[in-house]
Protein backbone atom coordinates (compact mmCIF):
# COMPACT_ATOMS: atom_id res chain seq x y z
CA UNK A 1 0.00 0.00 0.00
CA UNK A 2 1.40 3.39 -0.96
CA UNK A 3 1.76 6.23 1.50
CA UNK A 4 -0.97 8.24 -0.24
CA UNK A 5 -3.47 5.39 -0.17
CA UNK A 6 -2.64 4.60 3.44
CA UNK A 7 -3.26 8.25 4.33
CA UNK A 8 -6.70 8.12 2.65
CA UNK A 9 -7.65 5.08 4.71
CA UNK A 10 -6.33 6.64 7.88
CA UNK A 11 -8.37 9.78 7.25
CA UNK A 12 -11.50 7.71 6.59
CA UNK A 13 -11.15 5.72 9.78
CA UNK A 14 -10.08 8.81 11.74
CA UNK A 15 -13.27 10.59 10.65
CA UNK A 16 -15.44 7.71 11.92
CA UNK A 17 -13.39 7.49 15.11
CA UNK A 18 -13.50 11.24 15.76
CA UNK A 19 -17.27 11.55 15.40
CA UNK A 20 -17.84 8.01 16.66
CA UNK A 21 -21.12 7.42 18.39
CA UNK A 22 -22.75 10.68 17.26
CA UNK A 23 -22.10 9.71 13.64
CA UNK A 24 -23.60 6.26 14.19
CA UNK A 25 -26.66 7.73 15.88
CA UNK A 26 -27.29 10.39 13.23
CA UNK A 27 -26.66 8.08 10.28
CA UNK A 28 -28.94 5.30 11.53
CA UNK A 29 -31.61 7.85 12.46
CA UNK A 30 -31.50 9.26 8.93
CA UNK A 31 -31.72 5.83 7.29
CA UNK A 32 -34.59 4.68 9.49
CA UNK A 33 -36.36 7.96 8.71
CA UNK A 34 -36.50 6.84 5.05
CA UNK A 35 -33.54 8.97 3.92
CA UNK A 36 -31.50 6.83 1.47
CA UNK A 37 -28.25 6.70 3.46
CA UNK A 38 -27.20 3.03 3.82
CA UNK A 39 -25.79 2.35 7.28
CA UNK A 40 -24.04 -0.95 6.54
CA UNK A 41 -20.71 0.55 5.34
CA UNK A 42 -20.57 2.76 8.44
CA UNK A 43 -21.39 -0.16 10.76
CA UNK A 44 -18.64 -2.25 9.14
CA UNK A 45 -16.13 0.57 9.59
CA UNK A 46 -17.24 1.00 13.21
CA UNK A 47 -16.79 -2.74 13.75
CA UNK A 48 -13.22 -2.48 12.48
CA UNK A 49 -12.59 0.35 14.95
CA UNK A 50 -14.03 -1.78 17.76
CA UNK A 51 -11.36 -4.36 17.00
CA UNK A 52 -8.63 -1.75 17.42
CA UNK A 53 -10.16 -0.52 20.67
CA UNK A 54 -10.99 2.93 19.31
CA UNK A 55 -14.72 2.32 19.74
CA UNK A 56 -16.59 0.20 22.29
CA UNK A 57 -19.27 -2.24 21.13
CA UNK A 58 -21.96 -1.64 23.77
CA UNK A 59 -22.24 2.16 23.29
CA UNK A 60 -22.07 1.66 19.51
CA UNK A 61 -25.00 -0.78 19.54
CA UNK A 62 -26.88 1.43 22.01
CA UNK A 63 -26.59 4.45 19.69
CA UNK A 64 -27.93 2.43 16.76
CA UNK A 65 -30.82 1.01 18.79
CA UNK A 66 -31.81 4.40 20.21
CA UNK A 67 -31.76 6.02 16.76
CA UNK A 68 -33.81 3.19 15.24
CA UNK A 69 -36.37 3.32 18.05
CA UNK A 70 -36.82 7.07 17.68
CA UNK A 71 -37.46 6.89 13.94
CA UNK A 72 -39.52 3.70 14.10
CA UNK A 73 -41.75 5.10 16.85
CA UNK A 74 -42.72 7.99 14.58
CA UNK A 75 -43.47 5.61 11.70
CA UNK A 76 -45.43 3.34 14.05
CA UNK A 77 -47.68 6.21 15.10
CA UNK A 78 -48.11 7.39 11.51
CA UNK A 79 -49.01 3.85 10.48
CA UNK A 80 -51.60 3.64 13.26
CA UNK A 81 -53.20 6.93 12.24
CA UNK A 82 -52.76 6.92 8.45
CA UNK A 83 -52.67 3.20 7.68
CA UNK A 84 -52.25 2.15 4.06
CA UNK A 85 -51.65 5.72 2.85
CA UNK A 86 -48.35 5.78 4.74
CA UNK A 87 -47.43 2.33 3.42
CA UNK A 88 -48.07 3.39 -0.15
CA UNK A 89 -46.14 6.63 0.36
CA UNK A 90 -43.09 4.73 1.58
CA UNK A 91 -43.37 2.05 -1.07
CA UNK A 92 -43.69 4.64 -3.82
CA UNK A 93 -39.93 5.14 -3.75
CA UNK A 94 -39.71 1.52 -4.88
CA UNK A 95 -40.21 0.57 -8.53
CA UNK A 96 -42.57 -2.15 -7.33
CA UNK A 97 -44.80 -0.33 -4.82
CA UNK A 98 -47.80 -2.67 -5.11
CA UNK A 99 -45.59 -5.69 -4.45
CA UNK A 100 -43.94 -3.85 -1.55
CA UNK A 101 -47.22 -3.20 0.27
CA UNK A 102 -48.69 -6.64 -0.40
CA UNK A 103 -45.62 -8.60 0.69
CA UNK A 104 -45.28 -6.53 3.85
CA UNK A 105 -48.92 -7.03 4.81
CA UNK A 106 -48.70 -10.77 4.20
CA UNK A 107 -45.50 -11.01 6.25
CA UNK A 108 -47.08 -9.24 9.22
CA UNK A 109 -50.30 -11.22 9.02
CA UNK A 110 -48.27 -14.44 8.94
CA UNK A 111 -45.52 -13.67 11.46
CA UNK A 112 -46.86 -10.70 13.42
CA UNK A 113 -44.38 -8.59 15.39
CA UNK A 114 -41.78 -11.34 14.97
CA UNK A 115 -41.16 -9.77 11.57
CA UNK A 116 -39.49 -6.86 13.37
CA UNK A 117 -36.69 -9.17 14.50
CA UNK A 118 -35.41 -9.52 10.93
CA UNK A 119 -36.96 -6.54 9.12
CA UNK A 120 -33.82 -4.40 9.21
CA UNK A 121 -31.90 -7.08 7.33
CA UNK A 122 -34.41 -6.87 4.45
CA UNK A 123 -34.30 -3.50 2.61
CA UNK A 124 -37.91 -3.52 1.35
CA UNK A 125 -39.35 -4.78 4.62
CA UNK A 126 -37.27 -2.38 6.70
CA UNK A 127 -38.87 0.65 5.03
CA UNK A 128 -42.44 -0.29 5.97
CA UNK A 129 -42.12 -2.60 9.00
CA UNK A 130 -42.76 0.04 11.67
CA UNK A 131 -45.80 1.69 10.02
CA UNK A 132 -47.17 -1.76 9.24
CA UNK A 133 -46.88 -2.66 12.92
CA UNK A 134 -48.91 0.45 13.76
CA UNK A 135 -51.41 -0.27 11.00
CA UNK A 136 -51.96 -3.78 12.38
CA UNK A 137 -52.97 -2.18 15.72
CA UNK A 138 -50.26 -3.96 17.69
CA UNK A 139 -49.57 -2.84 21.25
CA UNK A 140 -46.96 -0.08 21.42
CA UNK A 141 -45.05 -1.67 24.34
CA UNK A 142 -44.69 -4.98 22.47
CA UNK A 143 -43.65 -3.10 19.32
CA UNK A 144 -40.89 -1.31 21.24
CA UNK A 145 -39.63 -4.59 22.71
CA UNK A 146 -39.49 -6.40 19.36
CA UNK A 147 -38.08 -3.38 17.53
CA UNK A 148 -35.39 -2.95 20.17
CA UNK A 149 -34.28 -6.57 19.85
CA UNK A 150 -34.39 -6.38 16.04
CA UNK A 151 -32.30 -3.19 15.95
CA UNK A 152 -29.79 -4.68 18.39
CA UNK A 153 -29.44 -7.86 16.32
CA UNK A 154 -29.04 -5.86 13.11
CA UNK A 155 -26.42 -3.41 14.39
CA UNK A 156 -24.49 -6.04 16.36
CA UNK A 157 -24.37 -8.36 13.35
CA UNK A 158 -22.76 -5.78 11.05
CA UNK A 159 -20.45 -4.50 13.77
CA UNK A 160 -19.35 -8.10 14.29
CA UNK A 161 -18.71 -8.52 10.55
CA UNK A 162 -16.60 -5.36 10.55
CA UNK A 163 -14.75 -6.67 13.60
CA UNK A 164 -14.03 -10.08 12.04
CA UNK A 165 -13.12 -8.83 8.57
CA UNK A 166 -11.37 -5.57 9.44
CA UNK A 167 -8.26 -6.53 7.44
CA UNK A 168 -10.31 -7.43 4.37
CA UNK A 169 -12.24 -4.19 4.77
CA UNK A 170 -9.00 -2.23 4.71
CA UNK A 171 -7.97 -4.06 1.53
CA UNK A 172 -11.30 -3.20 -0.13
CA UNK A 173 -10.92 0.45 0.86
CA UNK A 174 -7.40 0.40 -0.54
CA UNK A 175 -8.65 -0.85 -3.92
CA UNK A 176 -11.42 1.72 -3.86
CA UNK A 177 -8.95 4.53 -3.19
CA UNK A 178 -6.79 3.30 -6.09
CA UNK A 179 -9.75 3.42 -8.49
CA UNK A 180 -10.83 6.82 -7.21
CA UNK A 181 -13.51 8.50 -9.30
CA UNK A 182 -13.60 5.54 -11.70
CA UNK A 183 -15.17 3.38 -8.98
CA UNK A 184 -17.83 6.00 -8.26
CA UNK A 185 -18.65 6.28 -11.96
CA UNK A 186 -18.91 2.48 -12.24
CA UNK A 187 -21.26 2.24 -9.23
CA UNK A 188 -23.47 5.04 -10.58
CA UNK A 189 -23.58 3.42 -14.04
CA UNK A 190 -24.51 -0.01 -12.65
CA UNK A 191 -27.17 1.49 -10.41
CA UNK A 192 -28.57 3.47 -13.33
CA UNK A 193 -28.75 0.33 -15.47
CA UNK A 194 -30.56 -1.57 -12.71
CA UNK A 195 -33.08 1.25 -12.17
CA UNK A 196 -33.62 1.58 -15.91
CA UNK A 197 -34.23 -2.15 -16.30
CA UNK A 198 -36.73 -2.23 -13.42
CA UNK A 199 -38.51 0.83 -14.82
CA UNK A 200 -38.82 -0.69 -18.30
CA UNK A 201 -40.11 -3.96 -16.80
CA UNK A 202 -42.71 -2.12 -14.74
CA UNK A 203 -43.91 0.02 -17.66
CA UNK A 204 -44.21 -3.05 -19.86
CA UNK A 205 -46.17 -4.87 -17.18
CA UNK A 206 -48.54 -1.94 -16.62
CA UNK A 207 -49.12 -1.61 -20.37
CA UNK A 208 -50.05 -5.27 -20.63
CA UNK A 209 -52.24 -4.97 -17.54
CA UNK A 210 -54.16 -2.00 -18.91
CA UNK A 211 -55.08 -4.01 -22.02
CA UNK A 212 -56.26 -7.07 -20.11
CA UNK A 213 -58.00 -5.29 -17.22
CA UNK A 214 -61.73 -5.43 -16.50
CA UNK A 215 -63.64 -3.53 -13.83
CA UNK A 216 -65.39 -5.20 -10.85
CA UNK A 217 -68.71 -4.21 -12.41
CA UNK A 218 -67.82 -5.98 -15.65
CA UNK A 219 -66.81 -9.06 -13.69
CA UNK A 220 -70.13 -9.02 -11.80
CA UNK A 221 -72.05 -8.80 -15.07
CA UNK A 222 -70.15 -11.72 -16.56
CA UNK A 223 -70.70 -13.83 -13.45
CA UNK A 224 -74.40 -12.96 -13.47
CA UNK A 225 -74.55 -14.01 -17.11
CA UNK A 226 -73.23 -17.43 -16.10
CA UNK A 227 -69.89 -17.30 -17.90
CA UNK A 228 -67.54 -20.13 -16.76
CA UNK A 229 -64.88 -17.94 -15.19
CA UNK A 230 -62.26 -19.01 -12.66
CA UNK A 231 -61.34 -16.22 -10.23
CA UNK A 232 -58.02 -16.17 -8.37
CA UNK A 233 -58.10 -13.77 -5.41
CA UNK A 234 -54.60 -12.25 -5.13
CA UNK A 235 -55.41 -9.62 -2.51
CA UNK A 236 -53.48 -9.31 0.72
CA UNK A 237 -55.00 -11.31 3.54
CA UNK A 238 -56.07 -8.15 5.35
CA UNK A 239 -58.17 -7.13 2.35
CA UNK A 240 -59.95 -10.46 1.93
CA UNK A 241 -62.76 -9.91 4.43
CA UNK A 242 -65.22 -9.53 1.53
CA UNK A 243 -65.39 -13.01 0.03
CA UNK A 244 -65.80 -13.38 -3.73
CA UNK A 245 -68.16 -16.31 -4.43
CA UNK A 246 -66.32 -19.19 -6.03
CA UNK A 247 -62.91 -17.47 -5.97
CA UNK A 248 -59.73 -19.33 -5.03
CA UNK A 249 -57.53 -17.42 -2.57
CA UNK A 250 -53.88 -17.77 -3.61
CA UNK A 251 -51.10 -15.44 -2.49
CA UNK A 252 -49.03 -14.15 -5.44
CA UNK A 253 -45.85 -15.67 -4.03
CA UNK A 254 -47.57 -19.08 -3.95
CA UNK A 255 -48.63 -19.10 -7.61
CA UNK A 256 -45.54 -21.08 -8.59
CA UNK A 257 -46.31 -23.92 -6.16
CA UNK A 258 -50.10 -23.90 -6.41
CA UNK A 259 -50.46 -23.39 -10.14
CA UNK A 260 -51.96 -26.86 -10.52
CA UNK A 261 -55.08 -25.61 -8.71
CA UNK A 262 -55.88 -23.27 -11.60
CA UNK A 263 -57.83 -24.95 -14.43
CA UNK A 264 -56.66 -24.59 -18.02
CA UNK A 265 -60.08 -24.94 -19.72
CA UNK A 266 -61.61 -21.66 -18.49
CA UNK A 267 -60.85 -17.96 -18.64
CA UNK A 268 -58.81 -16.91 -15.62
CA UNK A 269 -59.59 -13.66 -13.78
CA UNK A 270 -56.94 -12.39 -11.37
CA UNK A 271 -58.53 -10.20 -8.69
CA UNK A 272 -56.16 -7.79 -6.93
CA UNK A 273 -56.30 -4.45 -5.14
Amino acid sequence: MTTGHHAVLQHAFAFVERHGYALLFGWVLAEQSAIPLPSIPLLLAAGALVRTGRLHPVPAVACCVLAALMADTIWFQLGRRRGRRILRLLCRVSLEPDSCVRQTENAFLKYGLNSLLVSKFVPGLNAVAAPMAGYSQGRFARFLAYDCVGAALWSAAYLALGYLFSEQLETVLDYASRMGSSLLALIIALFGLWVGRKYVQRRRFLKQLSVARITPEELRERLTAGEPLFIVDLRALSESEEVIPGARRIAPEDLGTRGQEIPRDREIILFCS
